[in-house]
């Protein structure tokens, strides 16, 4: 997720922080071999607590690592499919897990959401509207569904008792498509984008850039619907998504991100993120927010900058090399701008040091 140099004083104060969860958790091992641990038994599916939670589409490839993340930290996780086909493909997969239900709901039904959001306490919304037959690309009516979707899924949640948290997956496009005239930030000759930037609404629809499009206009209601409901949002704006196979499961959304890719590459804002270090972001994240206010991160671990890296990314995923880089670059084109997901790497880094922490006390 990239390198993160801290202060010393940052740094002690970090383990002061995660000495003090051990001193809170203490009580925990003192009752290791009690009666009371030892009577525990696994928890209903609808009891409303932080560890029950809910993946829409979870049959989609980003959403399947979620599920497989979430499992594996301990979560009872509750997964959306909106076509009853689907409920077989995924128990299969998901067979032997107690901690993993699937359910049917129609995510144009707000009333559906409610019903299969009953008893979560946290959802995790991934869906991206997909092109059925898979050949005509995303396109500026699948931006208005997937807005509208997401825009669903918001006012479900907050209807929901249960519900207090929700994740998005946004995306990078929703941050780098920008005027470039008026930039301020900058480091050098470089501008920095960060999770505090957004893509222009007027340049994406100019451009028709829809995939982009989509996300930004998801993520813009998503906001709007948590601050009008006090609902607590978090929102991961992720790189191009890699991973075993990805392109062939989601052509359509690599397909549609690469739109405007030599435009990105030459900028320096062509990154990707492998889907399971996407999954495990998404988990930190959701943790986070018992502690952090709603708040919105980029997520990616490569930015390709050199020729090689393109053609190896094109080959990774399937496309031509000149749909990524100019075989014939400009001469004399430095990059414009500088990706940083600092904000993203500081969470991570404090959720794992408390974990080795609290590991390691547990172990002794």
């Amino acid at each position: 997720m990239g390198v993160v140099v801290r202060s010393e004083e940052t740094f002690v104060s970090e383990l002061e922080r995660c000495r003090r969860m051990l001193v809170a958790c203490a009580g925990v091992q003192r009752r290791k071999d009690g009666k009371e641990f030892k009577s525990l038994k696994p928890r209903p599916i609808d009891d409303a607590d932080e560890k029950v939670v809910c993946v829409t589409s979870g049959v989609s490839f980003l959403g399947s690592a979620i599920v497989n993340e979430l499992s594996l930290h301990g979560y009872f996780v509750r997964v959306i499919v909106d076509n009853p086909e689907d409920v077989n493909k995924l128990e299969e997969t998901t067979s032997g897990r107690h901690n993993v239900t699937v359910v049917v709901a129609d995510l144009t039904d707000v009333n559906s959401l409610v019903e299969a959001f009953n008893g979560c306490r946290g959802v995790f919304h991934t869906s991206s509207s997909i092109d059925p037959s898979g050949v005509s690309g995303y396109t500026k009516v699948m931006s208005e569904v997937e807005m509208r979707t997401t825009e669903n899924v918001m006012e479900a949640c907050a209807r929901t008792e249960t519900v207090r948290n929700c994740v998005l997956t946004s995306s990078l496009l929703a941050c780098i498509w920008r005027d470039q005239a008026g930039e301020s930030e900058s480091i050098g000759s470089s501008r920095i984008v960060d999770h505090a930037c957004w893509s222009s609404l007027q340049l994406c629809q100019d451009k028709k850039l829809w995939f982009a499009l989509g996300k930004l206009k998801s993520e813009k209601v998503a906001w709007k619907i948590a601050q009008e409901s006090g609902l607590k949002l978090a929102t991961i704006c992720s790189a191009l998504i890699t991973g075993p196979n990805f392109h062939r499961r989601s052509s359509t959304a690599t397909i549609a991100y690469l739109k405007g890719a030599r435009e990105m590459y030459t900028n320096g804002l062509l990154a990707t993120v492998d889907v399971t270090k996407l999954a495990k972001a998404h988990v930190c994240v959701y943790e986070g927010m018992k502690e952090n206010s709603s708040s919105r991160y980029i997520c990616f671990d490569r930015v390709i900058s050199t020729a090689n890296e393109a053609s190896m990314l094109a080959t990774e995923i399937g496309v031509p090399v000149g749909s990524i880089v100019q075989t014939t670059p400009p001469i004399n084109s430095p990059v414009s701008f500088q990706l940083s997901n600092k904000k993203l790497c500081d969470l991570m880094f404090r959720s794992n040091l408390q974990r080795s922490c609290l590991n390691e006390y547990i172990s002794s």
